[in-house]
């Protein structure tokens, strides 16, 4: 940043001071009792390095798989890889530990799976969000990976150069889901949903009331569409969607908005064609 000249001014009468040809004006001496100069700050940069970059635990019992997520992530900026678990178990000490910003992690794994995992790092990280990127294309892996509290469900076959931008989306507040699987989650939403209302009806206790703002916000994040884009639906800010959707996790206690849309639909809140 270039520095502005001043010139210098005398200090009792608030005139230019004439200062001889080739000498500049005396400097002026600090006051003993003068407070110290402010530390210079330096000015974010374009890039926003002044944000915390977001950190990913890998969970997978491929060594090799792990290794080639380690050599993705670690040259994208914004990401911090800080930790990686080989089993289910190990991945939710570890996310206790480091506490997580997002999670990738497989859901065939020894001693837990990773869906049961999942359940028990929403009480030891309850703020990490967690993806699934399994080869596990059935629709019964992707419902339970739903309401114990994933975010995303993505299969293994997602070009790499594509999985940073997932963990960013993710833990900007999106859900994701495989394109191959879309259709699959919203035909188990609607079977699922109805199979759980009639075989355990005592289990489930009556939806708590959400005001009518709210509601339009759970349809378009039924949607799929994330908070910018319901901020531009509804005429509202981004930051007010975001209170709506914390709004509407607390009331229906759960941890996703796809598990939102899950209780919704079996609640008969929404419908989904």
């Amino acid at each position: 940043m270039t520095e502005r000249s001043y010139t210098a001014r005398n200090v009792a009468t608030g005139r230019s001071s004439t200062a001889k040809p080739g000498v500049g004006p005396l400097p002026r001496q600090p006051s003993p009792d003068a407070p110290p100069p402010p530390a210079a700050q330096s000015e974010p940069s374009a890039a926003g390095s002044v944000f915390d970059p977001i950190r990913v635990l890998i969970a997978d019992d491929h060594a090799l798989f792990r290794r080639g997520l380690e050599m993705v992530l670690s040259g994208e900026a914004g990401l911090e890889l800080v930790g990686e678990a080989s089993d289910g178990a190990e991945a939710v000490a570890l996310a206790g530990e480091v506490v997580p910003d997002v999670v990738l992690m497989d859901i065939r794994m020894p001693k837990i799976s990773g869906i049961d995992a999942a359940r028990q790092m929403k009480e030891v990280a309850p703020s990490a969000k967690i993806v699934m990127l399994t080869i596990s294309d059935e629709e019964e892996d992707l419902f339970e990976a739903i309401r114990a509290g994933a975010s995303g469900y993505l299969l293994k076959d997602i070009p790499l150069d594509e999985l940073a931008d997932s963990v960013r989306a993710v833990h900007g507040g999106q859900s994701l889901i495989n394109p191959s699987m879309a259709g699959k989650l919203l035909t188990e939403f609607a079977t699922l949903a109805r199979r759980d209302a009639e075989d355990e009806p005592a289990k489930h206790a009556p939806a708590p009331k959400l005001t009518d703002r709210e509601m339009e916000v759970l349809r378009l994040v039924a949607r799929g569409m994330n908070n910018r884009d319901i901020a531009k639906e509804l005429f509202i800010s981004e930051n007010t969607v975001k209170n709506h959707v914390r709004n509407i996790l607390e009331k229906l206690q759960i941890h996703s908005r796809m598990e939102a849309v899950m209780i919704a639909v079996r609640e008969k809140l929404i419908e989904i064609s």
